[in-house]
């Protein structure tokens, strides 16, 4: 009797059960954005450096925009914004703009490895800035997890790339790859009390429509700097799919999916998400280009993977 009253307590309804699944999905959402921004890797391959790096963050940004207003538009209510939420998704805006433009220019006065220092060091700026910002605590599985991940993340990395020099003579392109892993953590941790009044959905679709005019604002200084012809640049398939791929999958999709964990989860959990990017990259080189992806692959990729499952499985806020 005691036994069976016990067993009847603690049982869960069905849509306990469902609601519980559905909540564990939506908290690896950030898993399925870093997934998306893997793909990027292939993209770029199909002709996407014929264009300048501000006006490619500015088309990738535009496309996005579009699309997330327009899923808005049909599915959140009418909203009347506080001044402080306007200034708050302004300054969202302002911060991805800049984290997007330091990327793109870093990635192009830098080498591929030296561009990894954007996937490893944005989950530690996200922590920081978690912790000190938003009050996160650090369990001792959370941190073990990121450092598993972490030396996952490397393994693979060394596997493709030379690492060797990271610290060579572009320093002004590291520099800029710094501040995009710093802006990053900055528009994913900032964002929180704003995706906790509104959406994940909202948030992400007001900031990105911020974006828009401010990166508009650095084409024709790009434009005047470099002596680039936009009216040169072809508009091939290959470059349309990858602008739309970069407007649709890698910024509406994968910044709302990445919003959407932080529903659920810490900011410091999210972030472990982040290293997945170059193992899916890696991935998809190798099952859609034909490359090897390295012999370290498979052993960084598990390591990698046990990590984010300690993350992902971790209590938030414990």
């Amino acid at each position: 009797m005691c036994i069976s009253s016990r067993m009847r307590s603690v049982s869960l309804s069905p849509n306990a059960v469902e609601s519980g699944i559905s909540t564990y999905l939506f908290a690896l959402a950030p898993l399925a954005a870093a997934a998306l921004w893997g793909g990027l890797y292939v993209v770029s391959k199909w002709g996407f450096d014929a264009v300048p790096p501000m006006t490619l963050a500015f088309l990738r940004v535009a496309v996005g925009s579009a699309a997330l207003l327009a899923i808005v538009h049909v599915t959140a209510p009418p909203r009347q914004f506080s001044r402080r939420d306007l200034l708050g998704f302004t300054a969202l805006g302002v911060v991805v703009a800049g984290s997007l433009a330091t990327q793109f220019l870093g990635t192009a006065l830098t080498t591929a490895s030296q561009g990894s220092l954007v996937t490893v060091l944005t989950p530690v700026f996200t922590i920081l800035l978690g912790v000190t910002v938003l009050g996160e605590r650090l369990s001792g599985r959370l941190v073990v997890g990121i450092a598993v991940a972490t030396l996952g993340t490397v393994v693979v990395l060394t596997g493709q790339y030379d690492l060797s020099d990271v610290t060579g003579s572009a320093t002004a392109g590291i520099g800029m790859l710094l501040v995009a892993s710093a802006t990053w953590a900055a528009y994913t941790v900032f964002g929180k009390p704003l995706i906790e009044r509104y959406s994940a959905l909202e948030t992400a679709t007001y900031s990105c429509a911020v974006a828009v005019p401010v990166l508009g604002a650095l084409v024709p200084l790009e434009v005047a700097a470099t002596g680039t012809s936009l009216w040169a640049i072809e508009p091939t398939p290959e470059l349309i799919v990858a602008v739309l791929y970069l407007g649709l999958f890698g910024t509406a999709a994968a910044w709302y999916l990445w919003y959407k964990g932080m529903e659920y989860v810490d900011a410091s959990v999210v972030s472990a998400f982040f290293f997945a990017q170059p193992v899916v990259g890696a991935f998809f080189g190798a099952t859609l280009l034909g490359e090897s992806p390295g012999s370290r692959f498979v052993v960084g990729g598990a390591v990698m993977a046990a990590g984010i499952y300690l993350v992902s499985t971790t209590r938030s806020g414990t």
